[in-house]
């Protein structure tokens, strides 16, 4: 299949045609970044749903349920799922598993798994330009559900357009609504399994956390909500208030998208450098050789990085 010929079959959303564009760009193929700039111009309408919060908060579950209600309403929805890496072959340890098999068949909704591969802060490396693809291939709800994360891996608050947090009660929600990173990146706070003791507990913990904050006239407050994924019940509230945040977003959706520009070039820019200096500038072994000195304490991390952009820039 040519380029021009994936890109066509991309665009007409053809599930096998995404599949395979997605394989390339995860892998870093050298077809990967002409693809890309030619999708990118054809991406830019979807809404990206960040849906993130500690192991065992029922993520994959209320994901199910939330596409289930968007293709209920006509949307054509696109899913990355974040997993942990299998140490020794680098692939999503879940990432073979048949994930909500209700919509098998079903070609409004493409689901992807997709591993780390080592990338902190809760996305895989390539979630953004997965995300160009899906958004390319007409699906205009995506949503983003982070590998069960800690308190400072927020990274899913750069890469969506919105941000869900789920808690789950029972688990010592009520300390953590007090504690910084996880808990202060949410545009919507979801109690999972509320049907479960401690719900009501770690709802107020979270609303008290909120009430510290400056709130603002005309902003958005952050809604507190109970859902209960496993019976749906919550679910169509918490798709009303992701849509209900679209509507007021205005300035912040397309401020995050700008911060979102910026730091995937920044990225870029810091992996072509690496490569470039560790390719065509240090002999091979010159750079374990420097951290090696560094380790010994015979030099300092600040000199060593100074020195190797001393003979990057003499090198042209």
């Amino acid at each position: 299949m040519t380029r021009d010929e994936l890109i066509a079959r991309v665009r007409a959303g053809e599930p096998r045609a995404v599949a395979r564009a997605i394989s390339l760009v995860e892998n870093e193929t050298p077809e990967a970044a002409p693809l890309i700039a030619a999708l990118h111009p054809l991406a830019g309408r979807s809404w990206l749903v960040g849906l993130t919060g500690p192991p065992g908060a029922g993520k994959s579950t209320l994901v199910d349920r939330l596409a289930g209600v968007w293709r209920a309403a006509g949307h054509r929805v696109g899913i990355i799922a974040v997993d942990p890496s299998s140490p020794f072959t680098g692939g999503a340890l879940l990432g073979d598993r048949v994930r909500m098999q209700q919509h098998a068949g079903d070609r409004g909704l493409f689901i992807r798994s997709m591993a780390t591969r080592g990338h902190l802060g809760g996305l895989a490396r390539a979630t953004g330009d997965v995300a160009v693809v899906l958004d390319a291939a007409g699906f205009d709800r995506i949503i983003v559900e982070t590998v069960g994360v800690g308190q400072d891996e927020v990274d899913v608050v750069r890469a969506a357009d919105v941000s869900v947090v789920v808690l789950v009660p029972g688990t010592g929600d009520d300390v953590q609504a007090l504690k910084a990173g996880l808990m202060e990146i949410a545009d919507v706070y979801v109690v999972n399994k509320a049907d479960r003791d401690g719900a009501d507990r770690a709802v107020a913990a979270v609303e008290a956390m909120l009430a510290l904050r400056p709130a603002e006239a005309g902003t958005w407050q952050p809604p507190v909500l109970r859902t209960t994924a496993a019976s749906g019940e919550g679910v169509e509230a918490l798709a009303s208030s992701i849509e209900a945040f679209r509507a007021q977003a205005g300035p912040l959706a397309e401020a995050r998208r700008r911060e979102r520009a910026a730091l995937r070039v920044r990225d870029l820019l810091v992996r072509a450098f690496l490569a470039r200096l560790e390719g065509a500038v240090l002999a091979p072994g010159e750079f374990e050789a420097l951290a090696g000195q560094v380790a010994r304490r015979e030099i300092d991390p600040h000199a060593a990085a100074a020195q190797l952009l001393a003979r990057a820039s003499s090198a042209g």
